[in-house]
């Protein structure tokens, strides 16, 4: 559809034939996201409160049909990259927000650590490495005030903020280490999430298939390392029934990604805001088989 055209009708949002409201919204929901440039500057061009609502809806469902297209492809795609998965749970927030920016603040992260690593550090003290410019120059931090906030899931906020939630925190913290070449990934840990140093030996090629977990990392505790012991001692004092699933990594970024999105509807079932219920509902039904 060319510019002219959906400049057309969007002039006639202001119907006050709802037929024709109906009919015009119908056409501009079968565009892209690239329209919605167009959407904005009438927005902004007009003072009619009615005007300016019905834009802001169909802004809204089209950048909400975007990021659940994007979801889907980035899930049939193999869902390799984390960072992208969790780029897309920020996303449903900041619709405009670009991946590009994501990566450069991974990126700075990654530079700063890889400037103290040496091939004859052994994996404890890359960690205290990790541990030391994760939290003790850049200050990642748990949210205390609010560990339920519905912004420690999104990614982006997290970077700007330097206080996040497990999960959260947890997603850096690895992307970080797998960028770098360090084996650790996340633990799907129930009322937690934490993560896995492996023993890959010599290669990577047998990684899902010959997996030793070395020790555990508690991103909301600056990293502190953990046995397998602490984790059933966890397990214990929350009386939840132990699964070999709660001391292995996730078996993909899928398993995260969703969790995330998990994470946010709980959020939203708690401040009732029905509406986010119903499409973060819609999203995490994508992940048909990943349970």
């Amino acid at each position: 559809m060319n510019k002219k055209k959906i400049e057309a009708l969007i002039s006639l949002l202001d119907d006050s034939h709802n037929e024709v409201f109906n009919a015009v919204e119908q056409e501009l929901l079968k565009c892209q996201v690239e329209i919605v440039p167009l959407l904005e500057h009438a927005w902004e061009q007009s003072v009619d409160e009615l005007f300016q609502l019905r834009i802001e809806n169909i802004i809204h469902q089209i950048q909400f049909k975007n990021i659940r297209d994007e979801l889907a492809i980035w899930i049939e795609n193999g869902a390799t990259d984390l960072l992208y998965g969790a780029y897309l749970v920020s996303k449903y927030r900041f619709p405009g927000l670009d991946y590009s920016w994501v990566e450069n603040q991974i990126n700075e992260l990654r530079k700063d650590i890889w400037f103290e690593l040496s091939e004859k550090q052994t994996s404890m003290e890359k960690v205290k490495v990790i541990n030391h410019i994760m939290f003790d120059v850049y200050k990642f931090s748990r949210n205390n005030i609010n560990i339920l906030a519905v912004e420690n899931n999104y990614i982006s906020e997290v970077f700007l903020t330097k206080k996040g939630n497990p999960i959260s925190l947890s997603v850096i913290y690895s992307v970080v280490c797998q960028r770098l070449g360090i084996p650790v990934y996340g633990v799907n840990l129930p009322r937690n999430f934490i993560l896995a140093y492996l023993d890959v030996g010599e290669s990577s090629a047998n990684l899902m298939t010959n997996l030793e977990v070395m020790f555990y990392i508690n991103p909301i505790n600056k990293g502190a390392v953990l046995g397998r012991r602490e984790i059933e001692f966890f397990l214990k004092q929350q009386r939840i029934q132990p699964s070999p699933s709660y001391f292995l990594p996730c078996k993909s970024n899928e398993e995260i990604v969703k969790r995330m999105f998990s994470n946010l509807l709980y959020a939203f079932e708690t401040s009732e805001e029905i509406d986010k219920v119903k499409e973060i509902s819609e999203l995490i039904s994508i992940f048909k088989n990943v349970y």
